[in-house]
């Protein structure tokens, strides 16, 4: 999806003009894939502009850093104030909001601890990532030949920048192929999640998404769909899921912060139809909270102004 540039990005704790945000060519990260980051949106609402669990996003992409021994040299705090800051400079009243920290230009070569962290953070307008038919009637998928992540290869709970070049793949052969997403299983064969999303399935009523150790990334939106199902009394369960599942459910969503809640009408030729009442039920919550039309709610919202 095309993006329209904003005024400013936020780079190492300076605002920088857009066409100005670059990176030098031998940076660290460009090469080997060392960086970490988020995707969060920022929503209109009644009080103004208002960030999805901000803090929960950077908590994670904190975590991320962790893992792979990239410690992020601005607090979660600070990169709170910055994303607020970045949002208002652009006068943006709703956007996407992409954090990341990268190995920089330091040395080349595999050993990534003697390159600087460096830090962004880049806001722009965008759409439904799937398309706005897509919310309202659902997608297709197909189960794709690629398989996500052995949690010994590369860790599927951090959100790692060089990990993508899985979901791109799983992604490119999903579109060449005439669908519009793909479902990835894990070594195992068990399902793990989308290229960027997380699965739910519904079976006799009953929500069903695979558990962590399945290999899905701990999404956000997905702990907040579980949330939800629990809030509204809807029976929600972590469990390991096969492909057969897919292909029997009566229904089916997939759920991130760049898809927020899609349906999906088909899997590999298995029509689910139109979106069921679980799905909508769900969708219709989801977008009622983060437009801040729930007071509930109210402290999942960081509100910019």
């Amino acid at each position: 999806m095309p993006i329209t540039p904003v005024d400013k990005v936020w780079m190492n704790g300076e605002f920088v003009d857009w066409e100005n945000a670059t990176v030098h060519i031998l940076t660290h990260a460009l090469h080997y894939g060392t960086g970490v980051f988020e995707g969060i949106r920022c929503y209109e609402t009644q009080h103004g502009p208002a960030v999805f669990r901000l803090p929960d996003h950077l908590v994670r992409m904190e975590r991320s850093g962790k893992i792979f021994l990239t410690e992020i040299p601005y607090s979660v705090d600070e990169l709170i104030a910055a994303t607020h800051a970045l949002i208002k400079v652009n006068d943006l009243r709703s956007c996407y909001v992409r954090p990341i920290a990268y190995r920089g230009f330091g040395e080349i070569g595999l050993y990534p601890a003697n390159n600087p962290v460096d830090v962004a953070i880049a806001v722009w307008s965008w759409g439904a990532y799937l398309g706005d038919d897509a919310l309202k009637n659902g997608i297709r998928m197909t189960v794709s030949s690629w398989r996500r992540h052995d949690p010994n290869i590369i860790p599927p709970q951090a959100k790692v920048t060089g990990a993508y070049v899985n979901s791109s793949m799983a992604k490119y052969e999903a579109v060449k192929n005439g669908y519009d997403e793909a479902v990835m299983l894990n070594p195992a064969g068990f399902l793990s999640e989308a290229t960027g999303e997380n699965l739910f399935i519904v079976e006799n009523g009953e929500i069903f998404t695979p558990p962590l150790h399945s290999g899905p990334l701990p999404g956000i939106t997905r702990d907040t769909v579980i949330k939800l199902a629990n809030d509204l009394g809807m029976p929600m369960t972590e469990r390991v899921l096969t492909r057969a599942d897919l292909y029997t459910a009566e229904e089916m969503f997939c759920v991130g912060t760049a898809a927020e809640v899609t349906p999906v009408r088909e899997v590999d030729g298995r029509m689910l139809g139109e979106p069921g009442p679980v799905t909508l039920a769900i969708q219709q919550k989801f977008f009622s909270i983060v437009k801040g039309e729930d007071e509930k709610y109210y402290d999942w919202l960081d509100f910019v102004d």
